[in-house]
């Protein structure tokens, strides 16, 4: 027999351990293992500084939603506070935008599924392994929270692991200066190839593209506030480890992967992980990281199922979605959001032979875009949240307030701005405007027929 308080309160069955792993998760994507190659090969060194400075703006970003959730634990995730301070037309955007972002990331990482596995088993039809594995994670979500924390924190071990592995690796042949693939491994690698911005500013600012598309996800921990049995312990360090997870995972690898081999010289066709590993001689490396992206891949769909699900059950909370969307299994999941998002994915699968790889390239722009725009709202949210309570949190303030937010604000709306005048990201910029303009409308004619009524 369910009680009142099990059909409406999701469960907190994540542990500290969950949260650390689910934060590390969401801030490693397989854009760094796989598209770090080609955004080294478009900015050279300076991508360093790229990574450093998106990763500052990312964790002052993380600050000001962890000050929000932890201002009032009540609250389940960033979108009642949305709601709170900016009201219910942009819960109503900012909701839908976020879990159109997290869809499509996971339709192209599903796709991407199709083709590692093929690598081990090219006989395979491409649209199976998504089948097989959105079925295996939906029944994994569909037990607990808890499995779904367990196998997050599974799936973010091995990419950490796969990171250190080449950190250490790396630093080590630098170090000693050992010879790899004709040419010798030097940390002074990072300047002597043209120095450390080779293509100059253009090429620098191109980087950011590829940098903010590495980072995003790494506001799901912001929706894991209601699902945790110890916010005002676990978010804080969740979120006050990131920078030791940037430096580390990010500067750290790129450092690595430049100083064994001349930034000119890593490869664009494959993970530059796949180059070191191979030339220092362990045996399988290409096998080695396509599991690694493999894992990668599954990790983002996983994260996709939870944070979609959440995402449509604060929204049908708030009532800007059927408040059928609001019933709890007896576990505290919200699994009629949860068979919606999933049936929404098995598009995918369906439609995995007729899509070109093209198409998931500008959806994954869109994604990003769509990330950055939430983002940006969320900043402006607590900026409003702060101009309603001088004093702050007590537990968790934002640092450097008010000039670290408008910092924070004034760089994404300039990531936004870059994106719209460069050629290559115009037409994914141009779709995520009217995707929004189109939800405001939606909202406007909705409130509209309430009001008839």
């Amino acid at each position: 027999m369910e009680t009142k308080d099990q059909t409406n309160s999701l469960s907190r069955s994540l542990k500290s351990r969950h949260i650390q792993m689910i934060a590390i998760g969401g801030a490693i994507g397989t854009g760094l293992f796989l598209g770090s190659g080609s955004a080294i090969h478009t900015s050279g060194p300076s991508i360093i500084l790229s990574y450093l400075i998106v990763g500052i703006f990312c964790f002052l970003l993380m600050r000001g939603i962890g000050e929000l959730l932890l201002s009032d634990t009540s609250k389940h995730s960033f979108l009642d506070f949305v709601k709170l301070y900016l009201g219910d037309r942009w819960e109503f955007v900012t909701g839908w935008t976020y879990w159109f972002c997290w869809i499509s990331l996971a339709m192209a990482d599903l796709t991407a599924t199709g083709i590692y596995i093929k690598y081990w088993f090219p006989g395979v039809p491409q649209w199976i392994p998504p089948l097989i594995i959105l079925l295996c994670l939906f029944g994994a979500n569909l037990v607990n929270v808890g499995l779904f924390g367990e196998m997050e924190s599974w799936f973010s071990m091995i990419k950490v692991v796969a990171i250190l592995l080449l950190v250490v690796v790396g630093f080590g042949l630098a170090i000693f200066h050992a010879k790899v693939d004709g040419s010798m491994a030097s940390f002074n690698q990072l300047v002597s190839h043209g120095g450390f911005f080779p293509t100059g500013a253009h090429g620098f600012l191109m980087s950011f593209q590829m940098v903010v598309f590495a980072f995003v996800g790494i506001e799901m921990v912001g929706l894991t506030a209601g699902e945790t049995d110890d916010p005002k312990a676990n978010l804080p360090k969740a979120i006050n480890s990131l920078p030791i997870r940037i430096g580390l995972f990010y500067i750290g690898s790129m450092i690595a992967v430049m100083s064994v081999y001349p930034w000119n010289k890593i490869t664009t066709t494959a993970s530059p992980f796949v180059q070191v590993f191979s030339g220092v001689g362990i045996v399988g490396a290409a096998g080695i990281l396509n599991f690694v992206v493999l894992t990668a891949a599954v990790s983002a769909t996983n994260s996709c199922l939870f944070s979609t699900s959440r995402t449509m059950y604060a929204l049908s909370m708030g009532g800007n979605a059927s408040s059928f969307l609001t019933k709890l299994g007896r576990n505290g999941v919200p699994n009629i959001a949860l068979n919606f998002s999933t049936a929404f994915l098995l598009i995918i699968v369906v439609l995995n032979y007729f899509i070109p790889a093209g198409v998931f390239n500008l959806v994954s722009s869109v994604s990003t875009i769509n990330f950055v725009v939430v983002w940006v709202v969320l900043i402006v949210v607590h900026i409003k949240y702060r101009r309603a309570h001088p004093k702050g949190s007590e537990v968790f303030k934002m640092p450097g307030y008010p000039l670290s937010d408008y910092l924070t604000l004034t760089f994404f709306v300039f990531i936004l701005g870059f994106l719209l005048v460069n050629s290559s990201t115009r037409v994914a910029m141009v779709i995520s405007l009217i995707s929004i303009g189109s939800m405001l409308v939606i909202y406007q004619v909705t409130q509209r027929r309430h009001a008839d009524k």
